[in-house]
């Protein structure tokens, strides 16, 4: 099959187009052709090697987090599939490529494609949708009524945490630049804060959540706008030592994590709020359940550019650009 392939980390070509062998599926897993792949950041940190302590990869490896397409094949245990359904989802670590003709993933990680959607439109959404998923409801707890302050709300996170914490009825805040702030406001912020013009820690105070994105700078300025026993969650770092024992780390990685992510959490202390790291995790019950958002009109997919295969290169890069609204896709078949 055609794949994107990783030969070495951080090298000069930063991946070509070459072939792989076909994936076979295992008793549990299904072989899903692929149509469309999205592109994230953690692409472009995964092929440069920012996750190889945490989630090492034996070279040559096929990049790639999201994707849509047709079932092919489905092993002896798999009950929920069957051929010729269309499915989107996240695979799981150490089982990504979706920057490929064909993957085998894991029936649990998949959900069926939501119906009104296009291949294309499908494969933004699950890292993405499973990210705001697990920030907002499964650590965050976001309820009715509450503040939250999520981060660019113009990125493929941000656009759809903003209309998930809408449909879980909290007020929301955002930052965008000028030119998206019409964009953040068709899906649902309440605050837009223009990150050009004016300080957000000037602006936001009592806050219950916050989806932080950014840098470390930002973070902690972010921890400021939370009210006492409020909670940040970061998706960008520094990794905290629950993830490490959540991911089951040797010890010198649990050491480092609780190095690095030292003084955020003495920050956070101080303040008397949480602070937390989430590392995203595949999960197709979760991904059904948006689904059903998505089916219903609750959560509609902002894409930003559809690059074909030969142009993965291109779209890698601007992905890294951070000039995106939304998501950015290959697209495969």
């Amino acid at each position: 099959m055609k794949a994107f392939i990783i030969d070495k980390y951080k090298s000069k070509d930063g991946g070509r187009i070459g072939q792989m062998p076909d994936p076979e599926p295992q008793g549990d897993e299904v072989l899903i052709e692929v149509h469309a792949a999205g592109i994230n950041l953690l692409d472009s940190k995964m092929r440069s090697g920012e996750f190889k302590l945490i989630l090492p990869y034996k070279t040559p490896f096929v990049l790639g987090h999201d994707v849509a397409g047709v079932i092919t094949k489905v092993g002896a245990r798999v009950h929920q599939f069957k051929v010729g359904d269309e499915v989107y989802a996240r695979p799981a670590d150490h089982r990504i490529g979706t920057f490929a003709e064909l993957i085998a993933v894991n029936e649990a990680d998949v959900a069926l494609k939501p119906a009104k959607l296009s291949m294309e439109e499908a494969a933004s959404i699950p890292l993405v949708g499973l990210t705001a998923w697990q920030a907002l409801i499964e650590k965050g707890n976001l309820k009715k009524g509450q503040k939250v302050f999520i981060q660019a709300g113009s990125g493929g996170v941000g656009t759809i945490a903003i209309q998930l914490a809408k449909y879980l009825g909290a007020t929301v805040a955002t930052t965008t630049s000028t030119a998206n702030t019409e964009l953040v406001k068709k899906l649902g912020a309440d605050v837009v804060i223009d990150y050009k013009k004016e300080e957000f820690g000037k602006v936001l105070h009592g806050y219950d959540l916050v989806l932080n994105s950014q840098d470390g700078k930002t973070l902690e300025k972010s921890l400021r706008v939370l009210k006492p026993e409020g909670k940040l969650i970061s998706i960008s770092g520094p990794p905290d030592p629950d993830f490490a024992a959540e991911i089951g780390a040797p010890w010198f990685v649990k050491l480092i994590t609780r190095l690095l992510s030292a003084g955020v959490r003495k920050k956070a202390r101080r303040l008397n709020v949480g602070f937390s790291f989430l590392f995203m995790k595949a999960n197709g019950l979760q991904l059904k359940e948006i689904t059903s958002l998505i089916n219903s009109g609750t959560i509609i997919p902002v894409i930003d550019k559809v690059f074909p295969f030969g142009a993965i290169h291109e779209a890698i890069t601007y992905v890294e650009s951070g000039r995106a609204k939304g998501k950015v896709v290959v697209r495969i078949k």
